[in-house]
């Protein structure tokens, strides 16, 4: 199993969970989040470092879904100008994944 961790553009993420669920992946965490971004000042050029809102989705597929997931997200936060920003997708290996109610192991 595969964890894609999505970090878009507040604006996108109801879209981008829209056409997760069209797709057959209705299940995922979202949250928001603040992004650390440096920025360089064009005048003086200095840089300062700048917290930006975002929204964060974690979704667990299998290892099959992950390039189609990961295109899905892609394809859907990006804005129609692809502005620096639109986010970043982190994948991370899934070795094991408990259910709290009923105590078992496996999704």
């Amino acid at each position: 199993m595969k964890m894609l961790r999505a970090i878009i553009r507040t604006e996108k993420a109801d879209e981008v969970a829209e056409a997760l669920l069209e797709a057959g992946f209705p299940s995922m965490t979202r949250m928001d989040v603040y992004d650390r971004v440096k920025q360089t000042v064009s005048q003086n050029d200095k840089v300062f470092y700048d917290e930006l809102p975002k929204h964060m989705i974690l979704i667990v597929v299998q290892d099959e879904d992950e390039e189609k997931v990961a295109k899905i997200i892609m394809d859907t936060a990006r804005t129609s100008d692809s502005h620096y920003g639109d986010g970043e997708i982190f994948v991370t290996d899934v070795s094991k994944a408990y259910t709290v109610s009923s105590k078992t192991m496996g999704l």
